[in-house]
């Protein structure tokens, strides 16, 4: 889905109307979350966030991971695979695995560690251990109890914060403020932090609760090859004028921009109709790393069909389309201070381990 717009303005009559529907569902969450979880045999640290949509979350988990890996750990990556059917526990194989069986955020996890889906996270966490696991990486897991946590991440857009400051789907609170508290360690602000984002860090700090500066930093490569070209850009995530944005602040000229619902499975014909339109313009046709993940499946669909049609001819229908994802890599300004935060809750957990043991 893509969020409504009246989230993130003042409440108004639209946001009032829903606001005991959302009462409702911010007070289950927030007694859940209270619920003991299963102790893994491995130190768990939690990325997620406040509020339903994206902020980052899948980024930070993967530049986590590369911060892991240096410090001579075996992270694996544990979601519930949001969009794929497969239950699991499953350990994700890009060359095997597609988007309807794990979802789009696993495959995209996968090209940098272990990554598994599991609806049932203790399961999930077992299968890590057993394969060879030194650490859990858990993905959107924050108002999860089944998995008990030794530290929490709560990514933060900076522009947005925390929206209206309602539960969904009065606003995009999955459960009040106050009762998330006491389940974060350190909050990530990403990107441009305005004055809703400021007042948060302000409370943050006032519980002792760490504060860390990030920012999405476009694959230098990719920026220098659509500086100044004509751009088609589609995106199908939480909130795709995000994308859009960060396309004009590198120098592309959008010429038509299309967002569609967070994890939208593209059909051929869409895709077909946006590689008309960039035809037309002579223009770069251009999307996420998360959403090229599921178009690739549409391409082989389409490449086949060429193929059939063309068989002498062969060629692969995304250069004829111009077709170009935009990675983008989370940069950590306190890159010593993650560090620290990290390293204190390994040594905490191992350190209890040993006591209790």
């Amino acid at each position: 889905m893509r969020t409504p717009g009246f989230w993130w303005r003042a409440p108004g009559l639209e946001a009032r109307l829903l606001q005991p529907i959302g009462a409702v569902y911010g007070a289950v969450t927030a007694q859940r979350m209270t619920r003991r979880g299963v102790r893994s045999e491995l130190p768990v640290l939690c990325v997620g966030n406040f509020v339903a949509g994206g902020s980052g979350k899948t980024p930070f988990a993967i530049e986590l991971g590369r911060h892991l890996v240096r410090m001579g750990e075996n992270p694996a990556f544990l979601t519930r695979g949001y969009g794929g059917k497969s239950r699991g526990p499953t350990i994700v194989d890009p060359a095997r695995h597609k988007v309807p069986e794990v979802g789009d955020e696993a495959l995209l996890l996968a090209r940098h560690a272990i990554t598994i889906v599991a609806k049932t996270r203790s399961a999930g966490a077992r299968l890590a251990e057993h394969a060879g696991a030194s650490v859990i990486v858990l993905d959107d897991g924050l108002q999860n109890s089944s998995l008990a946590k030794d530290f929490s991440f709560a990514i933060v857009d900076g522009e947005t914060a925390i929206g209206n400051g309602l539960c969904v789907p009065s606003g995009p609170l999955r459960a009040p403020l106050a009762a998330q508290w006491p389940f974060v360690h350190a909050i990530v602000t990403v990107g441009s932090v305005g004055a809703p984002c400021r007042t948060l860090i302000e409370e943050a700090r006032g519980q002792g609760i760490s504060t860390l500066r990030a920012r999405l930093v476009p694959d230098p490569e990719v920026v220098e090859a659509l500086r100044g070209r004509t751009v088609v850009a589609f995106a199908g995530i939480g909130r795709p004028e995000k994308f859009f944005a960060s396309l004009r602040a590198i120098g592309a000229v959008l010429v038509a921009e299309h967002g569609f619902g967070d994890h939208h499975r593209f059909t051929v014909n869409e895709l077909r109709a946006l590689a008309a339109e960039a035809g037309a313009h002579d223009a770069i046709l251009v999307t996420t790393e998360k959403d090229m993940v599921r178009v690739r499946d549409v391409i082989a669909v389409l490449e086949g069909a060429r193929n059939q049609a063309h068989p002498q001819h062969g060629h692969a229908v995304a250069p004829a389309m111009n077709l170009r994802e935009l990675p983008v890599r989370m940069h950590i300004e306190q890159e010593t201070e993650l560090d620290k935060l990290v390293a204190r809750a390994l040594f905490m957990r191992r350190g209890a381990r040993l006591i209790d043991g």
